[in-house]
């Protein structure tokens, strides 16, 4: 059988999870052959279960989206960085100060990608998830050498707020290893940059955005892209309106643009990574989970993504998360229990989740496997 779960956030990293499920399963059906796959979708994590399959890591001093000092950690594997946004522009580093979605910036992530280049990468995979920034990758632009000014010439203010006064984006002095490198932008979601599906509108909020802040951050970005291709000489809606530049505050937009990288979905690209369905194909038993399985899992997050590859090779699944949506289950037609045994605090279950999510395992293995 296979055991392929996302990291459960606060308490489990994906492999974490995975020892956890395999070691109930084993517990409860002795002798069971358990393949651990650990699985991310390009959110918070990911490196982790990138790691977990090999690579070197990392480590730079930058700072984090309000400009406080901050280690980050990425991957290199031979001339390949692997740089997980969170790291360097993080909502959970800012959590404990005051939001600042208007000046939030991601020049800390900026400064990880030179680090990486400066190593020699050729290649660079930014994985896009848990940002505390609207700022349009704008952050990492002005590190790699690019001038935003407004209409006197002056430098505009960091972070999405400051887009708003932008007139030029000049891109003389861009270093030209990143214009030489092979870029990657790995997402967990496929929004736009702009509208009602866009970064500010979705996820603005999350970051601590006032309802008028959200329409001064679309609009700004509006401003990026419209600059941005005139720049380029390229048509505005391929930077706005291609299917996930709206990831991390719209990093994958002018970045994306200029560099001809390409966005993927991050549970696809881990699931090739990993070898999923190589794994699943002949399983008598597929289990996964997250943190929390809702809505929003079955939009190519990893649960789907695990989902899809049991189904494509007729194995069955069954989800075990720390809270279940029965509506996000019944869509997906998937069996999915959560682990909590009774009512608890969030607390504690992040505290006892690989005894938790162990005994469920154990659980359906009795039933799945007898």
């Amino acid at each position: 059988m296979v055991v392929a779960f996302d990291a459960f956030k606060g308490s489990l990293t994906a492999l974490e999870a995975c020892e956890a499920a395999a070691r109930g399963v084993r517990d409860a059906m002795p002798g069971t052959d358990v393949s651990l796959v650990p699985m991310a979708d390009g959110g918070e994590g990911s490196l982790d279960a990138l790691l977990a399959r090999g690579g070197e890591r990392r480590s730079t001093e930058t700072v984090d989206a309000i400009g406080r000092p901050a280690l980050a950690h990425w991957a290199l594997d031979g001339q390949h960085a692997v740089i997980e946004l969170a790291q360097a522009a993080g909502l959970p580093q800012v959590e404990d100060a005051p939001l600042r979605p208007l000046e939030a910036t991601t020049a800390g992530l900026g400064r990880v990608v030179l680090a990486a280049l400066d190593e020699g990468a050729t290649e660079v995979t930014l994985l896009l998830g848990g940002s505390a920034t609207t700022d349009g990758g704008t952050g990492v632009l002005r590190a790699l050498g690019a001038s935003l000014t407004d209409a006197s010439g002056q430098p505009i203010a960091d972070g999405g707020g400051g887009l708003a006064a932008l007139e030029r984006l000049d891109l003389r002095d861009l270093d030209p290893r990143a214009l030489a490198a092979r870029w990657r932008f790995v997402t967990d979601v496929d929004a736009p940059l702009t509208g009602p599906r866009g970064a500010a509108a979705v996820f603005g909020p999350q970051k601590g955005a006032t309802t008028h802040d959200v329409v001064l951050l679309d609009d700004a970005l509006g401003r990026l892209a419209r600059v941005a291709a005139a720049e380029l000489a390229i048509d505005e809606r391929s930077i706005a309106d291609v299917p996930g530049a709206g990831a991390a505050g719209g990093i994958a937009s002018a970045l994306r643009a200029l560099t001809g990288g390409e966005i993927v979905a991050g549970g696809v690209w881990f699931a090739a990574l990993a070898g999923l369905d190589d794994a699943v194909v002949g399983s008598a038993l597929v289990l996964t989970g997250e943190g929390r399985f809702d809505e929003q899992s079955a939009g190519g997050k990893v649960v789907s993504v695990v989902h899809d590859a049991a189904v494509r090779h007729g194995v069955p699944l069954c989800v075990l998360a720390g809270a279940v949506d029965a509506r996000a289950a019944a869509a997906m037609r998937v069996p999915a229990l959560s682990i909590a045994a009774g009512a608890a605090s969030l607390a504690d279950l992040q505290r006892d989740a690989a005894d938790l999510l162990a005994a469920g395992a154990a659980s359906v293995a009795r039933l799945a496997l007898r």
